[in-house]
Parts: structure tokens; sequence; C-alpha cells
């Protein structure tokens, strides 16, 4: 079946067109990748995350008299809180496709990912559709995070070093 491209009028038979002569067909039709600009983006939107969660820390420590260690832990919640918040009224998704990487980056990332995973599947039902799709990408964050602990772990234990746990 041959056919003409409209710069060059050339006829090509499709059905031997190598992936060389495709790309090079295609390459001028191929829109630019901003990459600076995306990169900029990402930067000053997950650098926001992060200064947003240095705020919530900051106030866990003036409202409740916490130390940095104390508020840790609270401020990962109220992080995540917001990011599934957002996420369920559309406004993070807005927000990632503008910013791209940088909001995958920070915790609130991961808790878009598995609110939109709930939220996409819960036509299907609590444990079918939520339960057993929001942790499909959980589950093997949760599982690298256990096995590469426990291999630190073993590690430790051959080196003799303590992990910095003084009692």
């Amino acid at each position: 079946m041959p056919a003409k491209t409209k710069k060059s009028g050339v006829k090509l038979k499709l059905d031997t067109l190598t992936p060389q002569d495709y790309e090079k067909l295609s390459k001028p039709f191929v829109p630019a990748r901003p990459v600076l600009k995306n990169c900029v983006r990402a930067f000053l939107s997950g650098g926001l995350i992060c200064v947003i969660g240095q705020g919530v820390q900051e106030a866990f420590m003036a409202i409740f008299d916490m130390t940095s260690k104390e508020a840790a832990s609270p401020t990962v919640a109220v992080m995540i809180l917001l990011s599934v918040i957002l996420t369920s009224f559309g406004v993070y998704d807005k927000m990632a496709q503008w910013a791209g990487a940088g909001t995958a980056v920070p915790v609130t990332g991961f808790a878009n990912s598995m609110c939109s995973a709930a939220l996409e599947h819960r036509a299907e039902g609590l444990v079918l559709g939520v339960g057993g799709n929001m942790f499909k990408l959980a589950g093997s964050v949760i599982v690298f995070g256990a096995v590469a602990a426990f291999i630190i772990g073993i590690v430790y234990l051959f080196l003799g070093v303590d992990g910095g746990a003084h009692t």
C-alpha cells in the first residue's frame, strides 16, 4: 500500500517501513519538550509543598509546645490529609498537571496516588474496588520499604552499628 508524504511527495510502502524510517518521518511532528520549564515548575511546586509542610510543623511546635521530632508525625499526617482532600475535589490532579514531578516526590504525591486509585475504583465496592486497587501501588512501596529496612538492619548487625538509637 503506497503512501505519499506531504513534504517530499515520495511514495513509501507502509508494510516495509522500518522503525528508523518511521522515526525520521514523525520527528518533525513531535512537539518539543520544554525541559527547563518543567524542571523549574517541579522545583517550585515541590518546594512550595515542603514550605507548607514546614509551616505546619512550626505551627505544631508553637501551638502545642512540641519539639521538631514530636511535631514530625502529626505534620506528615496533616500533609497526607490535605493531599487526600485536594485529590477528592480534583484540585491536586490539576496542580500535578501544571507542576509535573514536583507534586509526586513528597509524601503528598504518594497519598494522591492511593486516593486516586481508591476514587477510580469506588464503583466496584469497598473491598474489591477501593481496598483491592488502592493498595496496588502502596503494597509494592511498603514491601520494598520493609525488605530494605530488613537488609539494612542485617548489615548494621554484622557491622556492629546500633543505628543511632540511644536510650
